[in-house]
């Protein structure tokens, strides 16, 4: 197999409604998502700075979750981040499909979970880096509690997330219900997700992953 063809496989995910089980095909895939075999200048994207940064305002109460509808866009205003959305699925080896790897500007939705909006957490996944350039989610460890993400969806409402945290989760020590669990029951919640610490040469890997946590906040028009 080539380093590409490697690169474009993210994490594993298994079938089935057992939460159990996909908390164990969560696990396999942060040790994999959106893996870069020749990173740029080995970015230190996964900054440990933003682990446990404190809110710098009181972040505002939830908003009653939406109904289900499919997400088009995903806008990050504090990043200059405005990406298209496209559904992700499984492959034939049971792994979730990753963002094209040729279009390092698409954010993948896991399309089996939530949807953006809807109660329980929905699972947002995008590359750090190409052999090349910068992708986009390279700057998503510099969010910090109370800024903004909104997802456009195809019901023509906006639905509006506030950051609660933002971790860099060491891929030796990850933790998939730490990262894609549910904070709260009942909360429509938006998971960001890619790759973070540095790049080991040796392995091709990066050494962790950055987990964005967010909640649903509002909604616009």
């Amino acid at each position: 197999m080539s380093d590409r063809e490697r690169s474009l496989r993210t994490g594993r995910l298994v079938t089935g409604v057992a939460w159990a089980v996909l908390l164990l095909g969560l696990w396999m895939w942060g040790r994999e998502v959106t893996d870069v075999r020749h990173g740029i200048s080995a970015p230190t994207t996964g900054d440990m700075a933003a682990v446990g940064r404190p809110p710098t305002a009181q972040l505002p109460p939830a908003a009653a979750p939406l109904t289900g509808a499919l997400p088009q866009r995903l806008d990050i205003p504090g990043l200059g981040v405005q990406a298209p959305v496209v559904a992700r699925g499984l492959d034939a080896q049971g792994a979730i499909e990753a963002p094209p790897y040729d279009q390092p500007g698409v954010v993948g939705w896991y399309a089996a979970g939530t949807k953006p909006g809807a109660a329980g957490t929905a699972l947002m996944v995008g590359h750090v880096d190409t052999a090349t350039r910068a992708a986009v989610f390279y700057r998503i460890s510099a969010l910090r509690p109370g800024e903004t993400v909104r997802v456009v969806r195809d019901d023509g409402r906006i639905a509006e997330f506030t950051v609660e945290d933002v971790q860099v989760l060491s891929r030796d020590r990850f933790n998939a219900q730490q990262a894609y669990g549910a904070r709260e029951s009942g909360r429509a919640e938006l998971r960001l997700i890619t790759c973070g610490g540095t790049f080991d040469r040796t392995s091709g890997n990066y050494t962790a992953n950055v987990v964005v946590s967010a909640y649903l906040t509002g909604t616009g028009p």
